[in-house]
């Protein structure tokens, strides 16, 4: 295998809520809306798209029960601490949880964390460091 992800399926409770929330609270363009997934405009990058839980479980083999940390970060990074911060509050302002803060990271970039309304994670960065960012705007 290659190391390069195709697509990113988030499995979702509610499909309307969550689609909702990426649409028309983040701003993000729908492609594809397939009644029992949604597909957003992906800029040249991995697609994501939204899927129910139940359905997107049974395809993989695994219950659709679960809660807590799951070992996934989705990261996205950009050009500025002022973009973190805003990119952090508009995700609050329609209904993310702020799981951390903005403010100074260990390894010397700026970030936070917030988690959707279906708890999947967001790692908000910036960093000076290096020329080959993979900048998501």
């Amino acid at each position: 295998m290659q190391a390069h992800v195709s697509s990113i399926l988030l499995g979702v409770r509610d499909l309307e809520r969550a689609k909702r929330f990426y649409a028309e609270g983040l701003g993000w363009k729908i492609k594809d809306d397939y009644g029992v997934s949604v597909f957003f405009e992906s800029d040249g990058a991995s697609p994501v798209g939204l899927y129910g839980r139940e359905g997107l479980a049974d395809q993989v083999g695994l219950s659709p029960e679960g809660s807590g940390f799951t070992g996934l970060v989705l990261t996205y990074v950009v050009r500025s601490e002022a973009r973190v911060d805003e990119v952090l509050a508009e995700a609050e302002k329609v209904g993310a949880t702020v799981l951390k803060p903005a403010g100074a990271l260990p390894w010397g970039g700026y970030g936070g964390a917030f988690a959707d309304p279906d708890g999947h994670v967001w790692s908000l960065g910036y960093s000076d460091r290096g020329t080959d960012q993979p900048y998501a705007e």
